[in-house]
């Protein structure tokens, strides 16, 4: 399926998960905060900008904020928020689509850069993230770590995650690098809802060659927003990727 298939009408109107998930203060409060500091009392460009969860509150803190979306139902739903002259979006493809510019701070949130399917669309994405940005402007990507290990021997699937009411499965094809997200939510009744989502993972060694490729240096590699050490146990990590001045 492609992207704009997969958020359709139905996943808009669920994404939102207004005080938990990660709209829990606890998710977002740190995320708006660093992105807020990087953003050095520039403007920033959010890729995905999806319903605004990152976009609209760090509007709030005063940073201009524009916006590239795929999906027109996200968008809709981001219109219900805040007006276009709050956050301007361009519709289109991360990869390829352009606002006027230049940006201080592009950002990708919450795994998204692995919606795209191919290396070459990545590399892609790396290189519009640089056509946006001033001297010395940065793009921070807050990405997983693939969870290989976890894996048994001739095995595809892993559960990453398992709580009332919601369980996680992922499914690999380590060939390609992709995996498909398979989100199973469901109450006391017989029936689930699922909710399904292909990526290509990356590994951050390969994040950093793209990021060379299109003319970008590594700043910086936390475990989350907050600051903490990226170490071989991390499950995620955000990647602060600086141009020359």
């Amino acid at each position: 399926m492609r992207q704009d298939e997969i958020w359709d009408a139905e996943a808009a109107r669920n994404y939102d998960t207004p005080g938990a998930g990660m709209f829990a203060p606890e998710v977002l409060e740190p995320t708006v905060d660093r992105l807020a500091e990087l953003a050095a009392g520039g403007r920033a460009l959010e890729f995905a900008v999806g319903t605004g969860r990152v976009a609209v509150p760090l509007a709030r803190r005063g940073v201009p904020v524009s916006g590239i979306e795929l999906s027109r139902p996200m968008l809709d739903r981001l219109r219900e928020k805040v007006d276009e002259a709050t956050i301007p979006v361009v519709v289109g493809d991360m990869a390829t689509a352009t606002v006027p510019g230049p940006f201080q701070l592009v950002y990708l949130v919450f795994n998204t850069i692995s919606n795209l399917l191919t290396q070459a669309e990545q590399v892609a994405c790396f290189r519009n993230a640089a056509r946006h940005l001033a001297p010395g402007g940065r793009f921070v990507i807050e990405l997983w770590v693939p969870e290989l290990r976890k894996l048994p021997p001739g095995q595809r699937a892993i559960v990453c995650q398992s709580e009332a009411g919601y369980i996680l499965l992922d499914t690999y094809d380590v060939l390609r690098q992709h995996v498909v997200s398979h989100h199973f939510r469901f109450d006391e009744g017989r029936e689930a809802r699922l909710f399904r989502s292909p990526h290509r993972y990356v590994w951050p060694a390969e994040l950093d060659l793209m990021a060379q490729l299109a003319g970008f240096e590594l700043e910086s590699r936390h475990a989350d927003w907050q600051g903490a050490e990226f170490t071989a146990e991390s499950r995620s990590h955000v990647s602060v990727y600086r141009l020359p001045r």
